[in-house]
């Protein structure tokens, strides 16, 4: 003889549920598949946007200052305190290029600040804005070959020489304020080994 197990109904505290129907059932995992989706695959697609726009801005930089020798961003540190050439905070659109021979080694440095980035600069060599020699172009013509420099554009420019003892170096200065804001900063830095 069989035993036949007993049939076990809900306990009296949880009512009975109907059974789900297929078509609601269909219907909520769709809408779980689209949230996980796009919990996914927005995130996802914005890293690749924005990957994709820093890899082209860069490029375009890259570009920009290739065809003068220049490279975009900051010199390094070890550079910055060897050249003396202290650029400061905020500071924008920054390159620079540095040669060394026998004789002498040289930092070229661009940069664009603002009115409080030029003061703490100038302060750095000792020199206030009002000393700045007006249509004084201090960077020679082999330093603007080399770096691919021309001064020709809206002015005003002007510049000074800060000179210093070996074996500290000794830096040209050219400052334009066409944008009395934004003025932009070409330094050349010489150092004799």
């Amino acid at each position: 003889m069989t035993a036949s197990l007993p049939h076990q109904a809900a306990p009296p505290d949880e009512p009975s549920r109907p059974p789900e129907n297929p078509r609601h059932k269909a219907e909520r995992r769709a809408i779980t598949l689209l949230i996980i989706g796009l919990l996914i695959g927005v995130p996802a697609g914005y890293l690749v946007i924005s990957a994709n726009q820093s890899r082209d801005s860069g490029k375009d930089k890259e570009a920009k200052y290739s065809a003068t020798g220049l490279t975009a961003g900051w010199p390094s540190k070890v550079q910055r305190r060897l050249y003396q050439v202290n650029v400061p905070h905020p500071a924008d659109h920054i390159a620079y290029y540095e040669t060394n021979n026998w004789k002498t080694s040289r930092l070229y440095v661009m940069f664009s600040t603002n009115q409080a980035g030029l003061d703490s600069f100038l302060a750095a060599m000792g020199v206030r804005e009002d000393q700045l020699k007006k249509d004084h172009i201090t960077i020679g013509a082999r330093d603007r070959k080399v770096s691919g420099w021309k001064f020709d554009g809206p002015g005003p420019w002007s510049g000074f020489t800060h000179k210093q003892k070996n074996p500290s170096p000794t830096q040209d200065v050219v400052v334009n304020t066409s944008d009395p804001k934004n003025p932009v900063l070409y330094v050349v830095s010489r150092t004799v080994p």
